[in-house]
């Protein structure tokens, strides 16, 4: 009887889920065709390369790619609050406000939206990073401004750290970019990588999961 009880009793702690401190520290990635590696192999893309420099700094941290092509604000923080409850993440990255800018949408919605993610952020527990992003050229400079803006004020106002630009010296690089001048080629995706790095690095020292 004893060992038919102690049998159950492993059968049964198998199948629970292991606790969230024995998980590795979730960094959820949040973003469009940039994070989704369009148009390259998944594994070139610039999520994916840094979940391979965490692994080679020995560094227990897993990457969530939730990045989706096409994707804009408002679609990203429709999804977001399923993505917190699920993943729990200790770092969350935003990267969106691309596809926004790209069909003219008014910049005060598209900081509205951003600032919202952020607040969902920080409100479940997680580090937030925002990813910012510019306009090509031909949208004008005085758009491009404005636009840029957006990402200042919201990190500014959350107190959260900012990467100016994502593909600071790779837009300007039409060697880097895919034929539509819009999507960076696979070449570029460590100079991505790059461009977020020391901005995120320091939020990796501290990083917890959320607690319950």
């Amino acid at each position: 009887m004893m060992r038919l009880m102690w049998i159950a009793l492993l059968t049964l702690s198998a199948a629970l889920p292991l606790p969230a401190c024995a998980q590795a520290p979730v960094i959820l990635v949040l973003g469009d065709s940039l994070s989704a590696a369009y148009g390259i192999a998944l594994q070139d893309g610039w999520v994916a390369l840094l979940q391979g420099r965490l692994n080679e700094r020995g560094l227990d941290f897993r990457v969530v790619n939730a990045g989706i092509s096409g994707d804009t604000t408002m679609g990203g923080l429709t999804r977001l609050p399923e993505l917190l409850q699920r993943h729990r993440p200790a770092i969350l990255l935003i990267e969106l406000g691309a596809n926004d800018g790209l069909r003219g949408l008014p910049t005060p919605l598209i900081r509205d939206n951003l600032a919202a993610m952020v607040r969902l952020g920080q409100a479940a527990g997680s580090q937030v990073l925002l990813l910012g992003i510019q306009m090509p050229p031909n949208y004008g400079a005085a758009y491009n401004r404005v636009f840029q803006v957006v990402f200042q004020d919201v990190a500014r106002g959350a107190g959260v750290p900012l990467v100016p630009f994502l593909l600071a010296g790779v837009a300007e690089d039409p060697d880097l970019m895919q034929a539509d001048g819009l999507h960076p080629a696979a070449a570029a995706q460590p100079r991505i990588l790059d461009n977020v790095w020391p901005v995120l690095e320091p939020q990796l020292a501290t990083a917890k999961p959320p607690r319950d």
